[in-house]
């Protein structure tokens, strides 16, 4: 019997990548479109890219900083696979801008959909696993969480937060057989880095060690990684080709 991934934010970007690559073995796929735009607008397509390899998979809409329909959502995935097997809180957003022009809606917003979010999927998707004594949650954290970053006074604060939660989470939970582990990704090749001109790509390449941005395919690497670790929980797997060490 296969088991089961819920992939919050995943119509598209990481998320999408990651459930393509969970279903490549073997999972099936539970996919969070934050709502019908998203829903219509990749969600679909990585479910049917998702069942081209002969798994189950299946969107679900919900805002994952709302409480309450992250709730309906867990019950709904249940309901349709049965259980939860891994979680992935990968959903998040950016709104960069210096600390002295950065506005209360900005922070507020950030740490909502990349904090809170988590909270609220770990705290209903940990019920489920604790029910029956197994589970792995994964979150999408950020080097920026780790060592800082410019400009993302709110983003940085946040992936710091998500650190924080899967520390926590690991100790509380870990006894009853659940792992929590969270990912740190550096620069991932994205339409957001696409854009940037050749003269800022090489600035920014120049502080890798491997010399090239990262993929949304290497996150995925270390995802199915923890995925399957039975003896791997409160750690943060720093996944940046070398910029910040």
């Amino acid at each position: 019997m296969n088991k089961t991934v819920l992939i919050t934010g995943a119509s598209q970007g990481i998320g999408a990548v990651l459930a393509v690559k969970f279903a490549e073995n073997g999972y099936n796929v539970g996919i969070n479109c934050y709502s019908e735009e998203t829903l219509e607008n990749g969600g679909r397509q990585t479910a049917e890219e998702c069942r081209g390899h002969g798994v189950e998979a299946e969107c679900f809409i919900a805002d994952v900083s709302r409480f309450e329909q992250c709730e309906a959502m867990t019950k709904a995935v249940v309901g349709r696979f049965g259980t939860i097997d891994v979680l992935i809180n990968n959903a998040g957003i950016t709104r960069d801008g210096l600390l002295v022009k950065m506005t209360e809606q900005s922070f507020d917003d950030v740490i909502a959909a990349n904090l809170k979010s988590v909270f609220n999927m770990t705290r209903h998707a940990g019920a489920v696993m604790l029910r029956k004594k197994s589970g792995k949650i994964i979150n999408m954290a950020s080097v920026a969480g780790v060592y800082g970053n410019a400009g993302q006074m709110n983003y940085a604060a946040s992936k710091a937060g998500v650190i924080g939660m899967t520390k926590t989470t690991a100790k509380e939970l870990g006894k009853r057989g659940i792992t929590c582990n969270a990912i740190a990704p550096g620069i991932i090749k994205s339409p957001m880095t696409d854009v940037l001109s050749d003269e800022i790509k090489g600035k920014m390449l120049a502080a890798v060690s491997l010399g090239r941005f990262g993929t949304a395919e290497d996150v995925a690497h270390a995802a199915l990684f923890l995925a399957g670790a039975d003896y791997v929980t409160g750690q943060t797997i720093i996944v940046d080709g070398g910029l910040a060490m």
